[in-house]
């Protein structure tokens, strides 16, 4: 039976609505709708009405496209305000004679979601990467085994309450009700990355135009996030101030002519551009601009294998970076990135599409396909979320009072 599923990526240079149609063996893409964003800064809110406005615009053209009244959505979150830690938790199993039950495993992951929170913070997500039953390591689905004691290792994912807060408020005000908030990094690694990859050792890097969103995955879940307060309008921005060029003018030069590599651009390339205040065009160099894009892309890139090594899971990635987002697009990203990394480097694409797909086979569909997708992980043991629809967290909530 095929139901619909939506999706809002809420970005710092677009907003994408998606309406998907989802049965047992397929996604199938029926409405789009992606406006310019306004109000959103770095993935927060920084005008509540200018935000409220481009969310509606959007799911009014993903109403339209698909013909679906969209009432529910997962939405993306972002920006700098995010957090994460590793915690543990453990409890003692409740009906020994049954195996451990889906009740011990919420009650486990409450467990390692017990910390003591940040001043204005909350939980988005607590993650399991494994669990230990009576001393065995290494399950990965506790559900049925016999056992004592239950331990998890999990991954807790915090934003601030504001940021949270608002974002919650500027999706309602556009008539919509947030069924889950999905840390983006998260939703873009479900659209494009393979259980293979996720198995051996994977970074995901979403460059989007605000932020650059980080998530390490190990053993086939998530073991490390962050996200670093820049992306595209960062080299959009030493564009603009290298050619003085408007903030505009400077985007369409980047998309049109920019390379990050600028040994890779022959010195005869030339393009015109009018700067302020000239009254006639100037012909540019290709190599100058890229020479510009270069070193604003091996800082943002820098930062990125700072974090890796922060982590302390740089030795464990061999099937190296996947890069997604739309200043994933640039030529020569991916060469720049493997030759800094050392690493295999590819450009992540949604997959196993259909319907209304081209718009979406690119790296910058990665957030909102990941978000339409994301349904099924609930089916999955242990994965908890401090935002489940209100169904979700009542069945939790009466699960200990059913009988057994």
């Amino acid at each position: 039976m095929e139901r619909a599923i939506i999706g809002i990526d809420i970005g710092s240079h677009h907003i994408t609505t998606l309406v998907a149609e989802q049965d047992e063996s397929a996604t199938r893409i029926v409405g789009i709708g992606s406006v310019r964003s306004k109000g959103i800064k770095r993935g927060v809110v920084v005008n509540v009405t200018e935000a409220t406005e481009s969310i509606a615009k959007s799911v009014e053209q993903a109403e339209q496209s698909s013909g679906y009244q969209i009432e529910r959505a997962y939405v993306g979150v972002s920006g700098a305000h995010i957090s994460s830690r590793n915690s543990q938790g453990v409890v003692g199993v409740s009906r020994r004679d049954r195996g451990i039950t889906p009740d011990d495993v919420d009650r486990v992951l409450e467990a390692a979601g017990a910390i003591v929170l940040p001043e204005n913070q909350e939980l988005l997500h607590i993650i399991p990467r494994t669990y230990t039953v009576d001393g065995q390591e290494g399950v990965r689905d506790p559900l049925g085994m016999h056992g004592f004691r239950l331990e998890v290792e999990a991954h807790v994912v915090m934003g601030a309450s504001t940021a949270i807060q608002n974002l919650t408020k500027c999706v309602r005000g556009a008539g919509v009700e947030v069924s889950e908030l999905v840390l983006t990094s998260l939703a873009a690694g479900q659209a494009v990355l393979s259980e293979t990859e996720k198995e051996m050792g994977v970074v995901l890097v979403d460059i989007g135009a605000g932020t650059t969103d980080i998530a390490i995955f190990i053993e086939g879940t998530v073991w490390h996030t962050h996200t670093l307060p820049m992306g595209g309008e960062y080299i959009t921005n030493d564009i603009a101030i290298g050619l003085r060029l408007p903030p505009e003018v400077a985007e369409r030069v980047k998309l049109r002519h920019g390379h990050a590599q600028a040994a890779n651009v022959a010195e005869d390339e030339r393009f015109t551009i009018s700067p302020y205040g000239e009254n006639t065009p100037t012909v540019v160099p290709r190599w100058k601009l890229a020479e510009i894009i270069q070193a604003r892309s091996e800082e943002i890139l820098e930062k990125v294998q700072q974090e890796i090594k922060r982590s302390g899971y740089d030795g464990l990635l061999p099937a190296g970076l996947v890069l997604c987002g739309g200043t994933a697009q640039l030529p020569g990203l991916r060469e720049l990135a493997r030759d800094m990394f050392e690493l295999p480097v590819q450009v992540g694409v949604p997959h196993n599409l259909s319907g209304l797909t081209d718009q979406l086979e690119s790296p910058t569909a990665a957030v909102a396909v990941g978000l339409v997708e994301w349904t099924p992980m609930w089916e999955d043991v242990g994965w908890r979320s401090l935002h489940a629809p209100w169904w979700q967290r009542l069945m939790q909530w009466l699960r200990p009072l059913l009988p057994g």
